[in-house]
């Protein structure tokens, strides 16, 4: 027969998922002989069996007479016996806390008959009606949903004629509000039990059906919690700590939840019951001052607590109850703490050896790390202010500043001195200058992975995309949501971890250097065997990722060279020009431009290492698009206005992101690629000379046919040997091929031949494969999502079936050829959490990801390597 009751003394700490977390630690705690009240628990696999009609409720009410007649031997207390009365509580407690589940009932047993007898064996009359009162209003509100206001209305009415507050009542008030709260009960309907058999049982029931109440199914399904776990129902023998001025009841945590800070840290009311710490009928006590009060009890807590912390490697919330001077626990569970907190307590407990570094490394989340990176507004301010438009919080931070909808404008604001907020349709990256100069950055359009949220996430810059609300006039200089219009120089305020913008300007809680941080991701590289290296577009990424604690950097784009307006106007030159010395003295520009853009960064990473990507964007891009510029560019190589007009639409695509891009510019513009790498290794060199050994890492990106790799690595190889062999000044160096598109996946084995190394493009590979548009899929992927289509956002995490399968393909496939070939990725799946174990799972070297996104992905990567191996 199926157990469906265990007594306190029957359980252990482990067996959460059969007596719930409530029970378990019961048990757990009375196995260690503290002083819990005696109790048993009724199981979940009960509560399912109870709903889903198969138990028979007979039978379940035949285990509970005789758990409560094993619990009446236990105290020498009996249900119904005025003379020797047996009180309890009545508390749920499922696997995982669940707010929404049926809040606790004390005093159950008490009834009209044994409230007398229980006033003469307690010797205090005024004690034993307040327990009945309490009893009466908990029972209604809990297990019959009379609403609390009704209740409050009788206390209140009853206050106001006596000019009481209710814990100052008079036994004759106490008897007048009981005779009310009864008419209350009838006023519903309803009768109250009048023995203790019966509450237990109600009681039960109700626990048991407010596992599918509205508020408990809404919990779970946001945070996937199974909805046929159940709930466990847990009864224990009463103490009381409203028994007079050498009672009370407090909540203590064992360090404190907000800082983290080694220090008890809660509140506790003498003469009170458990409700009365949050009712806010009365201001509990700092538990400081319990050393005051009660020295004794005091000093017996603090040791207890320290036995459960200590026993439990974590930070405990623990519930207690002190009468007539005895203590006891009626709770422990692991307590909830700020991001902050929760490091702080991590590596200090560590430290004081309470637990391993590793078991530190395993009770921090990535998200807790992520959150502590970015400032953030303060909760009054967000009360307060008033929402303006909601997207994805693409890039998390928050920043207010003044609007603006273009680069140039953007440039103009910070130069004047102001905080910039980039509002934009979509960014691409000519908007690159405008965007660094932004607090913030809004987008109608677009995702997580757009290029407004990479670059803004590579930048540790606050970003929103996807406010599809936006209607955004850049000609007239407006932006509007519903009948509300902004202008240019507005003041709006970015969330960008929660996706809101806000009105106005609201404050901020400055965030600082956590050494804690530091401390933890250090013994994070010890134990992890994935790098984590970082993607960057400018010096300041670069840096950021270095003072993050990136291994190197595992993508370094370079189109962002080629878009401050100098250099744009030279690469136009390459581009369209006939004249062959134009075009090589713009190259010889352009090769100036470069080599001191990457001496720069190379001083930055020194010897880490670093793959430059050579040139990717569609070609396109870097033409100009309006009348005035065109205009400008035909003065300065001498061409007809018509002619240059003509000759950029005829390099227009229709598709850009499938067109002239990535190598094939290498194809088709093959100097283009040769003066990149010869800015590279002349860079190289000079760190070299400097003592610096850099090994340049140069990937050739989208490469769908081995002849193009092939054809392109010997054109570069010459530029190379050329180089080196004139300046005498020979060094490794290694050229690799971005994998992308999934015939490179296919062919990997023969790209392998070519490639030194492999590095992943999860973005543009995701696209391919999906034949989603990555800026245009959240038009309808929250549908797909919200039909059950996909299960989650490709872009975001890895689709382990599709993309993954061709990854983990091209991995064995490169491997076969090139056993010790580095692989890394480079996408934004690098630094997703879920994405990370995937790849650490079939073998990959490394992972890159934004600066900011650095410590999370080294977190993951430890916690992954130390799960794989537990």
């Amino acid at each position: 027969m199926t157990k469906r009751i265990y007594d306190f003394s029957e359980g252990t700490g482990e067996m959460r998922q059969l007596l719930g977390g409530k029970g378990a630690n019961l048990a757990e705690m009375s196995r260690l002989g503290l002083p819990v009240p005696t109790g048993f628990t009724i199981t979940t696999p009960t509560c399912m069996a109870y709903l889903e009609n198969n138990e028979s409720v007979s039978q379940l009410w035949s285990e509970l007479d005789g758990a409560i007649e094993r619990l009446e031997q236990r105290t020498g207390k009996q249900f119904d016996d005025p003379s020797n009365l047996l009180l309890v509580s009545v508390r749920s407690g499922s696997q995982f806390s669940m707010p929404g589940m049926m809040d606790t009932i004390l005093n159950l047993g008490l009834s009209d008959d044994t409230v007398e007898g229980f006033a003469e064996l307690t010797g205090d009359a005024h004690f034993a009606y307040d327990c009945y009162r309490r009893l009466l209003q908990m029972f209604g509100e809990v297990v019959y949903g009379i609403p609390k206001l009704k209740f409050d209305e009788v206390i209140t009415g009853q206050e106001s004629h006596s000019q009481k507050n209710v814990t100052d009542f008079s036994l004759t008030e106490l008897k007048t509000i009981i005779t009310r709260f009864h008419k209350l009960y009838e006023e519903h309907d309803l009768v109250f039990p009048q023995t203790a058999t019966e509450q237990l049982r109600i009681a039960v029931t109700a626990i048991f059906e407010s596992w599918n109440n509205k508020r408990a199914v809404t919990y779970r399904e946001l945070h996937n919690i199974d909805h046929d776990l159940g709930t466990a129902v847990n009864v224990q023998s009463m103490v009381f700590g409203n028994s007079g001025e050498e009672s009370g009841t407090g909540v203590v945590f064992s360090r404190n939840p907000s800082t983290g800070e080694n220090k008890l840290f809660g509140e506790f009311l003498i003469n009170a019951q458990g409700e009365d710490v949050v009712a806010g009928i009365r201001t509990p006590q700092p538990i400081d001052s319990l050393a005051e009060v009660m020295p004794e009890m005091y000093h017996e807590l603090k040791k207890l607590v320290e036995q459960l912390e200590t026993h439990y490697h974590d930070m405990q919330d623990i519930e207690f109850t002190i009468e007539d001077n005895r203590l006891y626990l009626l709770q422990t569970r692991n307590g909830k703490r700020t991001n902050q907190a929760a490091l702080k307590i991590a590596v200090e407990m560590a430290e004081e050896r309470l637990i391993t570094k590793e078991e530190a490394l395993l009770k921090v989340t990535p998200e807790m790390v992520n959150s502590t990176l970015h400032d953030v507004f303060s909760e009054e301010s967000m009360a307060k202010a008033t929402l303006f438009s909601k997207g994805l919080g693409a890039s998390p931070g928050a920043a207010s500043g003044k609007i603006c909808f273009n680069s140039e404008a953007a440039k103009e604001l910070h130069l004047a001195g102001d905080p910039v907020i980039l509002v934009r349709n979509e960014t691409s990256p000519d908007d690159i200058e405008g965007m660094i100069t932004s607090q913030a950055i809004v987008t109608n359009h677009g995702g997580m992975t757009s290029h407004a949220a990479v670059v803004a996430r590579g930048m540790g810059t606050c970003c929103v995309t996807g406010c599809g609300n936006l209607v955004i006039d850049e000609e007239a200089g407006t932006v509007t949501v519903d009948r509300v219009t902004l202008e240019e120089g507005d003041w709006v305020s970015v969330d960008g971890t929660s996706g809101v913008i806000y009105l106005g300007v609201l404050e901020k809680e400055s965030i600082t250097t956590n050494h804690h941080l530091t401390t933890l991701l250090e013994w994070a590289d010890t134990v992890s065997d994935l790098k984590v290296r970082a993607n960057a577009e400018t010096t300041q990424d670069l840096q950021t990722a270095m003072d993050f604690g990136a291994v190197g950097v595992g993508l370094a784009r370079t189109e962002h060279m080629f878009f401050k307006k100098e250099r744009l106007q030279e690469i136009r030159k390459v581009v369209l020009t006939e004249d062959a010395t134009e075009k090589q003295e713009a190259l010889e520009k352009l090769l100036e431009y470069q080599r001191s853009d990457f001496e720069k960064m190379y001083h930055i990473v020194r010897e880490k290492p670093m793959v430059i990507r050579l040139l990717d964007p569609p070609l396109h891009e870097f033409l100009p698009s309006s009348k005035k510029e065109i205009e400008v560019l035909a003065k300065e190589i001498e061409w007809d206005v018509s002619k240059l007009t003509n000759r950029i639409h005829s390099l227009e695509e229709t598709n850009p992101m499938l067109g002239h891009r990535g190598c094939r510019l290498g194809v088709t513009l093959p100097e283009l690629y040769q003066v990149q790498v010869k800015a590279i290794i002349l860079s190289a060199m000079t760190l070299r000379r400097k003592g610096v050994p850099v090994v340049p890492e140069i990937m050739i990106p989208l490469v769908a046919e081995k002849e193009e790799l092939s054809q392109i690595k010997a054109q570069l190889i010459k530029v190379i040997d050329d180089v080196m062999g004139r300046e005498k000044c020979p060094f490794p160096y290694e050229i690799g091929t971005m994998i992308e598109l999934p015939r490179a996946c296919l062919i990997a084995d023969d790209l392998a031949k070519e490639a030194d190394f492999f590095s992943f493009g999860t973005n543009d590979l995701t696209q391919m494969t999906y034949g989603f548009s990555r800026d245009d899929a959240t038009k309808f992927l929250s549908e797909y999502l919200e039909k059950g289509i996909i299960s989650h956002d490709p872009f975001q995490t890895i689709d382990e079936h599709g993309v993954g399968e061709l990854i983990k393909l091209a991995v064995a496939r490169g491997r076969s050829v090139k056993p010790d070939m580095l692989i890394g990725v480079c996408g934004e799946l690098g630094g997703d959490p879920t994405s990370i174990k995937f790849f650490q799972s079939i073998g990959l070297d490394y992972v890159s990801c934004s600066p900011f996104r650095v410590p999370l992905a080294r977190l993951t990567a430890a916690q992954v390597g130390l799960r794989a191996k537990a």
